[in-house]
């Protein structure tokens, strides 16, 4: 996936005001028209302007973008980081919040990180209601991801998180205003799941009732085990003769180190299963390992002479049935 330089296909600076974006992006929009232009590629030049401008007209996508930050080039091969999007607070827009798409649709780009599918927090908004002159208006529903590892999920609990919220100030530069919210974890919530604080969304204006702030769990990858759901995996090493004697070995959990046993005749791949011992819930995941057979280097001569040995006396054949 390419990388696309909104403010280099618009023409602007990074410090472009709201103003000056808008004014090169109708300059550039009547130029590269495809009902009037005779300009090489007017049509593909058109639609890349057109979502440049669906970016930085919209403050909460401008300042999403902007983390990225200055250092990417045009055309470059880029995949956003996993955790871009995380603790950035954006409100609600009505029809779910949505962009309104453009004929021809928007590039991969823009998709991955605006289309709400995979780490982008955009495509989903909560309903905005409008009051009418005079009337007070409820505050607009705010989102933001936040990160958890998974030994967090695991035993829950309070935890306070720093939420970025970007607001326009008066000449229509975007700053970013850091603020604290405490939630309290279930123990075992699921990758997906929102929380909903009541009222911490956006002011209400005319005495209207304040917003609410749902929090999206994001479980961060973990160094050993793989979730699946509420179950959790490990790929466990194991000597040759624990698999080949059998053995009772010391596996890692979530929960603290367990005792298991490895049936004689074990092989590399068999898996083994820890009742319970995945996130809890009702019922509980399970926890499965996986057993490897790691063999010893046969880097000392007592080594190779074992190995040898073994290969003498051991009628054994690991491809007989190839």
């Amino acid at each position: 996936m390419e990388y696309r330089d909104y403010y280099k296909i618009l023409g602007v600076a990074r410090t472009a005001s709201a103003d000056e974006i808008k004014k090169s992006y109708r300059r550039l929009a009547r130029k590269y028209h495809p009902d009037v232009s005779k300009e090489k590629d007017a049509e593909a030049k058109f639609k890349e302007v057109q979502e440049a401008y669906e970016v930085l007209k919209d403050t909460e996508k401008r300042a999403a973008y902007d983390q990225l930050g200055s250092n990417w080039q045009q055309g470059q091969q880029f995949r956003p980081p996993p955790d871009w999007a995380s603790g950035f607070e954006f409100r609600g827009r009505p029809s779910g919040g949505q962009s309104q798409q453009f004929e021809g649709g928007f590039s991969d780009f823009f998709s991955s990180l605006f289309g709400g599918g995979g780490e982008s927090p955009f495509g989903r908004g909560g309903y905005s209601q409008q009051g009418g002159a005079g009337r007070s208006r409820a505050g607009r529903d705010s989102h933001a991801r936040i990160d958890l590892d998974l030994e967090d999920v695991f035993q829950g609990g309070a935890r306070t998180f720093e939420l970025q919220r970007p607001e326009a100030g008066a000449d229509g530069a975007v700053q970013m205003r850091n603020h604290a919210v405490k939630v309290t974890i279930p123990r075992g919530i699921a990758q997906g799941q929102r929380l909903r604080l009541t009222g911490q969304g956006e002011t209400a204006s005319g005495g209207g009732r304040a917003g609410d702030l749902y929090l999206e769990i994001h479980i961060r990858p973990h160094r050993l085990f793989q979730l699946e759901g509420r179950d959790i995996s490990l790929s466990l090493p194991i000597a040759p003769w624990e698999a080949a004697l059998g053995a009772t070995v010391t596996v890692p959990t979530l929960g603290g180190s367990v005792e298991m046993r490895i049936p004689p005749g074990a092989q590399s791949g068999q898996k083994l299963r820890l009742r319970g011992r995945g996130l809890p819930g009702e019922p509980p995941g399970d926890q499965t390992v996986q057993l490897k057979i790691v063999t010893p280097p046969a880097n000392t001569p007592e080594a190779k002479a074992l190995y040898e040995k073994m290969r003498a006396e051991l009628a054994f054949d690991p491809r007989a049935n190839l």
